[in-house]
């Protein structure tokens, strides 16, 4: 089997950053965002990062050129996160193992939760785990639908869930761990059925477990590392969680 693989998610605009810099560009702590992913990744034991680029695909292949581990793909029409992935289905054409996939934007991530969801692919001998987090601020967010035994059922948007959907505290964090070959075979399998028409990953779990693969919702994130950055108030707060982490080590 071979080593993990990342997959992450760089190819957006921002348009809410108010900025022609490419989002994953901006500087938190006076390092691109992206790079804190980068460093959490690395922590968590993968060698092998694949970026998929988009918007000023140049900008962000220089910005990220030092970096001699990363490899980029290209995502020329941005049509969601599941058309994303699938943009490095070629390179990852020989991968047989793990892959994680994560958003560019989210700088606080920790490697010691990559590698929980990893160590729960590999222990739990699941296809798929989902990285989720406990909330009361859960507005906005997909909510992490179990059975009464506890078993992942499906993640539900909040302009789709019902009364008793809307007050499920577990969110989906957009974290994932794959079995990359079964990873890459259900995206050829997903739709534009939404209002946005595009491709979504998050319906890649659904289509494993209608296959009768096991995907696992995980609760290994804090609601902190899963803040991602769509405004500049946004990243504002991202810096301040850094700057915290930095003094108190």
């Amino acid at each position: 089997m071979s080593a993990p693989v990342a997959i992450i998610l760089a190819a957006g605009k921002g348009t809410r950053m108010k900025s022609e810099l490419p989002k994953v560009m901006h500087p938190a702590c006076g390092r691109p965002m992206v790079e804190h992913v980068l460093d959490a990744t690395r922590s968590a034991g993968v060698e092998r990062l694949v970026v998929v680029v988009g918007y000023q695909v140049g900008l962000v292949r220089d910005g990220l050129s030092r970096h001699r581990d990363v490899e980029f793909a290209l995502q020329a029409e941005q049509k969601g996160t599941g058309h994303a992935v699938q943009m490095c289905a070629e390179q990852l054409a020989n991968h047989d193992g793990p892959v994680l996939i994560l958003a560019g934007d989210t700088p606080l991530l920790r490697g010691e939760s990559l590698a929980a969801l990893l160590a729960e692919l590999r222990d739990q001998h699941a296809t798929c785990v989902i990285g989720t987090a406990i909330t009361e601020n859960n507005f906005g967010l997909g909510r992490v639908v179990r059975s009464t035994s506890g078993d992942f059922l499906r993640i539900v948007e909040q302009k789709d869930t019902t009364p008793e959907e809307a007050a499920i505290r577990e969110i989906n964090t957009g974290c994932y761990a794959f079995d990359g070959r079964l990873l890459f075979q259900a995206l050829t399998q997903i739709r534009p059925n939404n209002s946005q028409g595009e491709y979504y990953l998050t319906d890649v779990p659904g289509i494993l477990k209608a296959a009768g693969h096991r995907v696992i919702a995980a609760p290994k994130l804090t609601i902190e590392e899963a803040m991602g950055v769509n405004t500049p108030e946004q990243l504002a707060d991202v810096e301040s969680v850094l700057r915290r982490r930095a003094t108190s080590k």
